[in-house]
């Protein structure tokens, strides 16, 4: 399949009412939000507050430059859908942020917080299973 075939496919492939790119968007925006985040809390231990200090803290400023960068990319994916749909993914910045946690600051992860986190997993999938369009007689497609 040709490059160019395979771009206008995924293009067309909807979950409900909502573009598959759209979705993928989404889950972009969850990584760079939460990228952002860490870097606000590694500019954290050298922040002072006086303006030189926030206007030189890099790690802070990076972490907005890429939360901004996040932001628009959400807005061009909620082009894409159904909000409900969409939404619920920024929910998986959970995971993201825990794994990040764990790798750059050794922040323990226990039992009942991977609960907590497969419960919001369950949940965004719920969300998008709902999404599905329904036949005249009921039956999801």
């Amino acid at each position: 399949m040709k490059r160019k075939d395979r771009k206008k496919r995924i293009k067309e492939i909807r979950i409900g009412n909502t573009a598959l790119w759209a979705i993928l968007l989404m889950f972009l925006t969850t990584v760079l939000t939460s990228t952002a985040q860490t870097l606000y809390k590694l500019g954290i231990a050298d922040l002072h507050f006086n303006i030189i200090s926030i206007i030189t803290n890099w790690p802070i400023i990076l972490g907005l430059c890429i939360y901004a960068i996040g932001a628009g990319i959400m807005i061009i994916a909620l082009k894409g859908g159904e909000v409900s749909v969409l939404y619920p993914i920024i929910a998986t910045s959970y995971l993201w942020v825990s794994i990040i946690s764990m790798i750059f600051f050794k922040e323990p992860m226990n039992a009942l917080k991977w609960s907590g986190i497969a419960t919001i997993m369950i949940g965004v999938s719920l969300i998008g299973l709902g999404s599905r369009k329904k036949t005249k007689l009921g039956g999801v497609i």
